[in-house]
């Protein structure tokens, strides 16, 4: 499939998830590399777009991303149809590159959108599964397997990986973004690792039926665990917003050969609160000296480093994870996964 670059354009209101005024989403999906995402909030600062709220995941050399903007000026959703063309003509000669030949797609909606289910469906819809790792395999790969249980009609999908938050929420995602329904599942994790059986049938009722789809599916639910888990060295700023701060920050990253793999931005009473993670050009751990010029060029009070190689070494409460004892389908599980995907389909 060739490389290429993706946009729309919506209005939203207020994501369940978050809880930003109306404002305006940018939805980009594209070829990554070093300095893309410093591009990409410099032409936003260019065009009186401020950034309250944005989301930005990597996978072999693909980059998605969620960015909800307001005017600068007026605190308002961006309407007006010749900054929008702007908007969408400058970002599509940033995501092209060299060689992203894929015409741009464009809508207007009044939709609410759940920022990581629709991650997971703009990656997915890239191919982004399909694609040649940047970095060689590790010895943390997810491994997933596929097989048919012809007597019971299933098809019975094992997933092993590091646990980490929000995990089953990104198998179960996949999983329903593929036409798959979960009639039965096994969760258990030992330690750090999480161990999940999951038997299913198409929406038609039928079990997966050919050894291409067998590998599709291994595919995407490896991609469905991996994008989520960034390498990198987390880095945490917070600090008064104001115009043009993502730019400048990220434009310190790129000038100092860090490159950006996942990012998370939200603003909440004029405090920004945005965390990223970064690697060095090529994607292998950054260099300590290099975080601390940043951090000091940046404000060592403002931006604060913690080392977490991959992103499930955190422990979220909150998060949809992966945790505690075997779990046999029984009532609470069932009532978890029917509840879970009925989340799915409210914002699919």
């Amino acid at each position: 499939m060739a490389s290429g670059s993706w946009m729309s354009l919506e209005t939203s209101f207020p994501d369940r998830s978050h809880g930003f005024d109306g404002s305006t989403a940018l939805e980009l999906t594209g070829t990554d590399r070093v300095g893309l995402l410093s591009e990409v909030f410099a032409v936003l600062a260019d065009l009186q777009c401020d950034v309250v709220d944005a989301k930005v995941w990597t996978h072999n050399g693909r980059i998605a991303s969620l960015i909800s903007v307001k005017d600068c000026n007026s605190g308002s959703p961006i309407n007006d149809s010749q900054q929008i063309d702007r908007i969408k003509s400058r970002l599509r000669n940033i995501l092209r590159g060299d060689n992203d030949i894929r015409s741009a797609k464009t809508s207007v909606s009044l939709a609410i959108t759940h920022t990581e289910r629709r991650l997971h469906q703009m990656m997915f819809a890239d191919s982004d599964y399909g694609r040649k790792p940047v970095l060689q395999c590790r010895e943390d790969s997810p491994v997933v397997t596929v097989q048919n249980w012809a007597e019971k009609g299933y098809s019975v999908v094992n997933v092993q990986c590091k646990d980490r938050a929000k995990l089953l929420f990104d198998v179960v995602c996949t999983l329903t973004d593929m036409q798959y329904v979960v009639f039965h599942a096994t969760i258990n994790t030992v330690e750090d690792k999480a161990y999940m059986e999951f038997y299913v049938r198409h929406t038609d009722g039928t079990p997966i039926s050919c050894e291409a789809e067998r590998q599709r599916v291994v595919q995407c639910l490896r991609a469905a665990v991996e994008r989520r888990a960034s390498d990198g060295v987390r880095l945490e700023l917070c600090t008064s917003d104001r115009q043009g701060l993502l730019a400048n920050v990220t434009r310190t990253f790129r000038e100092n050969g860090l490159n950006v793999t996942r990012a998370e931005i939200s603003t909440t009473n004029d405090i920004a609160r945005n965390v990223f993670y970064v690697t060095d050009a090529i994607g292998n751990v950054a260099d300590p000296k290099i975080i601390e010029t940043v951090r000091e060029k940046i404000g060592l009070g403002e931006l604060k480093v913690k080392e977490l190689p991959l992103i499930y070494h955190e422990r979220e409460e909150a998060a949809v994870g992966v945790g505690g004892a075997v779990l046999s389908l029984g009532s609470l599980l069932r009532k978890n996964l029917y509840n879970l995907g009925l989340l799915i389909k409210s914002y699919s």
